[in-house]
Order: C-alpha cells, then structure tokens, then sequence
C-alpha cells in the first residue's frame, strides 16, 4: 500500500522555514501563507492533512466577515 504525497505539504513546509527564519512572526510570511491558501482551496473535496487547518481557519474567516447569519 503507497502513501500519496500531501499536494500543499511543499507550502506547509515553506510556511515553517519562513516563519523559523523570522522568528515566528506571521506578517512576515505573507506570501508563503497565501500560497498554502490557494493550495488547499483547490483540494475542497479532496483530504488533505497539511490543509485541515486551513480550511477550518477560511470557514471561521468568512464567519466573521459576514456576521448576519450567526
């Protein structure tokens, strides 16, 4: 049995090196955070483990942008 390879696991794992680089300071990793974005908002249907953050974090994002319906 083959394990497939996380599509977004190359952008998780730049988010880390950025932020290590920066001494965890988020607003510097901008750029890295909204490459992981567009990976996992393309894999929606599909499960992946480096986006399951993520994908909850978008939900609670729009949650808060549109308050009417809460």
């Amino acid at each position: 049995m083959s394990q497939r390879k996380d599509p977004c696991q190359r952008a998780a794992c730049a988010i880390q090196k950025c932020l290590q680089a920066n001494n965890y300071k988020e607003g510097q990793c901008q750029s890295e955070l909204q490459e992981m974005r567009i990976c996992c908002s393309k894999l929606m249907n599909q499960k992946s483990v480096c986006c399951s953050g993520f994908n909850s974090q978008q939900t609670n994002d729009r949650k808060t942008e549109n308050p009417t319906n809460q």
